[in-house]
């Protein structure tokens, strides 16, 4: 085998065999294939595509890399989530715990944020003390005496993926949906999860712009978990408008602990318990009702113990950015459209993001919303309120915000786009 031959299959649109496709994540995973060779080949996959075999073959090559993890031994079923991404999508915080307080074990790895999109690692290390790197030891510890976890991947799971997402980024390649569909479910395969509910985010704050390539996406993946026995299915879900009404780390986390507490914004409760449901019912606990552990307390119960679990004190005061710049409505009306991937740039510019996978962030920096889609406005109200400790960032941030939002004259009819769209299973 050799690099040039495999990337001449794909480039002249031809399929790529097993064995090429074996030997080709192999060898870049082991450095002998480089950098500019696997570039030229995640180019190609973008242009000319992979057929379900290709895919399959490519994720489970990436699998193999690395090692695989084994819940068996503990007495729950296993259940996870995965997002692909979006802005004030901290919907994991509320409901890791909240599935857990229903039966289930929520073995949830989880990344940082890069660019306009929020990570969850960032959220959660706002809070004072915790931690995201645990050993396989220490997470399944959390797993088995709290029934959720959330941190890092360790470093020998998939490390094909890790080092080929490295590239894609820097490459121009990350939309390549043959790409997406086997980075994610090499991992979430390999974590080991007996069921899988994929949140596969479309709008304009989401990578998938469209309903048509966010169908492609989670078929894709529905298919690649399916055929690894692990049971998945996909909602496709709104990110036309933020989630909820904050975009930043610790203003998110501050927003989650509101849901747990019985308030928050609709559009995160109703997704919350989407996929609460989704979760439970593929892991074979149909009965319980997710919306009554989070009425209970049972659900907040669950993330004291998680958090704390892992170092953190869940009582402690979460930062607050140092400055505030208030962003006023012109006009009197309807407020008609909130462009999610304006206001997640904005939040990045402000520190709450990061362009290289390097830069720190800041806790309490980001964008807090104070009217969604089909809300009545009055002139001069708040509209948004940007946070930051570097006051020097606010002209950065606000030039990402003009033409971000319609007012509508008042009484203008609205309908809202429902949060989630489609189900694929």
């Amino acid at each position: 085998m050799d690099a040039i031959s495999v990337i001449r299959t794909k480039r002249d649109r031809g399929e790529l065999s097993p064995e090429q496709i074996d030997w080709v994540i192999d060898a870049y995973t082991r450095g002998e294939v480089a950098d500019e060779q696997m570039s030229a080949l995640a180019m190609a996959i973008l242009l000319n595509g992979m057929n379900r075999t290709e895919i399959a073959r490519w994720t489970a090559a990436m699998i193999a890399s690395g090692e695989r993890m084994d819940f068996g031994a503990l007495s729950r079923p296993t259940t996870d989530k995965h997002s692909t991404g979006g802005v004030g999508d901290k919907i994991t915080l509320p409901l890791a715990p909240l599935v857990a307080a229903c039966g289930a074990a929520v073995p949830q790895l989880s990344g940082r944020g890069l660019g306009h999109t929020g990570g969850t690692l960032d959220k959660l290390e706002s809070i004072p003390g915790w931690r995201a790197h645990l050993s396989n030891a220490e997470m399944l510890d959390v797993l088995d005496t709290t029934g959720a976890v959330i941190c890092a991947a360790g470093d020998g799971l998939a490390p094909a993926d890790k080092k080929l997402y490295a590239l894609r980024d820097v490459t121009g390649t990350v939309e390549a949906i043959p790409l997406i569909a086997s980075s994610i479910m090499s991992k979430k395969i390999a974590e080991g999860t007996g069921a899988l509910v994929l949140d596969v985010k479309v709008g304009s704050g989401a990578f998938m712009k469209t309903i048509e390539d966010a169908r492609e996406l989670a078929s894709t993946m529905v298919a690649l978990g399916t055929d690894s026995g692990v049971r998945t299915v996909a909602l496709l879900t709104d990110m036309a408008t933020p989630l909820g009404l904050t975009a930043g780390n610790a203003l998110e986390v501050r927003e989650s602990v509101e849901v747990l507490a019985g308030g928050g914004p609709k559009d995160v409760i109703d997704l919350t318990l989407a996929l609460a449901r989704e979760m439970l019912d593929a892991a074979g606990l149909k009965d319980a009702d997710p919306e009554k552990a989070l009425a209970d307390g049972s659900a907040m119960d669950v993330w004291r113990r998680m958090i704390s679990a892992q170092g953190g004190d869940p009582d402690a005061e979460l930062p607050v950015a140092r400055e505030q710049h208030v962003i006023s409505a012109p006009s009197s009306g309807v407020l008609t459209r909130l462009d999610a991937y304006d206001v997640g740039v904005a939040a990045w510019r402000l520190g709450a993001g990061r362009a290289r996978k390097e830069d720190p962030v800041q806790a309490g920096a980001g964008v807090e919303l104070h009217a969604k889609p089909g809300d009545t406005v009055t002139e001069g109200q708040p509209l948004l309120t940007l946070h930051t400790d570097t006051p020097e960032k606010f002209e950065y941030a606000l030039k990402a915000l003009p033409g971000s939002y319609d007012i509508a004259p008042a009484g203008t009819p609205f309908t809202a786009t429902p949060v989630v769209r489609e189900r694929i299973a």
